[in-house]
This record gives structure tokens, C-alpha cells and sequence, in this order.
């Protein structure tokens, strides 16, 4: 929940009093500090600002395109040590999700465990007869 707060009131010369201005200093603080218990703000601060997938690199500029991956897709697990974190750019995030969501559709592509989902196709079948025939 949002609490919409009000600018600070000004004196009539325009200045705020140094009793406002500790209660400014004071909330902003207490703001920081919430903000800084969420795992995102803990991730930017235990990880490197890198994306753990592509290695595209992240500055203060561009902080926003950088996400938090949950490893094992429950959001509720956050330890303290950031074990169940990587950094991810907005794209590689998507694209490991829409991954998730592919294997829980039954869509793995693991050879091993799911032969039916072994391609026949062979793209480069008679290719071998195309170029004996370009040599002679």
C-alpha cells in the first residue's frame, strides 16, 4: 500500500524548519532501510550487476533492465544468502520462464528421458550426393 504524504509545509521565508527536516531525514531512512529488506535490493547488493545468462553488464543508468530469477520459481523462498537468486537481464528472465512454463506443458526437450520428443528430421540428409555431384 502507497501512502501519498504531502511535501514538507514551509515557513513563510520558504525554508523548512530543522524539526521537518529530521522528520524528512528520519522517513527516508526508514524508507531505505524497508527497501533494502526486499531480495531484490539484497540480490543488487550480494551479486554482481551482471546478467547471470548473457553477461550483459548493468550501471546505476540502466539498474531497471536487471531482474531477480528465483532458481526454483517459488518467490516465497528468499534466503539471506541469496542462494536461490541470479540476476537476470529483462530478456534472458523472459526467456527462462517461457522456458518453466514449456516444461511444465510437457514440452522438455530432455533426449534422454523422452525419446517421443526426438526429432527424424535430418536437414542435411543427402547433402553428401549434392556435392559428389558438384565434383564431378
Amino acid at each position: 500500500m502507497t501512502v501519498k504524504r504531502s511535501p514538507p509545509r514551509r515557513g513563510a521565508s520558504g525554508k523548512i524548519g530543522k524539526k521537518k527536516a529530521d522528520e524528512v531525514i528520519a522517513r527516508a531512512r526508514r524508507t531505505l532501510s524497508e527497501q533494502e529488506k526486499g531480495y531484490r535490493e539484497q540480490s543488487l547488493r550480494i551479486h554482481p550487476w551482471v546478467c547471470a545468462r548473457c553477461g550483459r553488464e548493468f550501471t546505476q543508468k540502466n539498474l531497471h533492465m536487471l531482474t531477480v530469477h528465483h532458481k526454483d520459481h517459488n518467490h516465497n523462498n528468499n534466503p539471506p544468502d541469496g542462494s536461490n537468486w541470479e540476476n537476470l537481464c529483462l530478456y534472458c528472465h523472459d526467456n527462462e520462464h517461457s522456458r518453466y512454463l514449456d516444461h511444465l506443458a510437457g514440452g522438455d526437450v530432455d533426449v534422454e528421458t523422452k525419446e517421443e520428443n526426438r526429432t527424424t528430421y535430418k536437414p542435411f540428409a543427402g547433402l553428401d550426393d549434392l556435392l559428389k555431384d558438384k565434383k564431378d
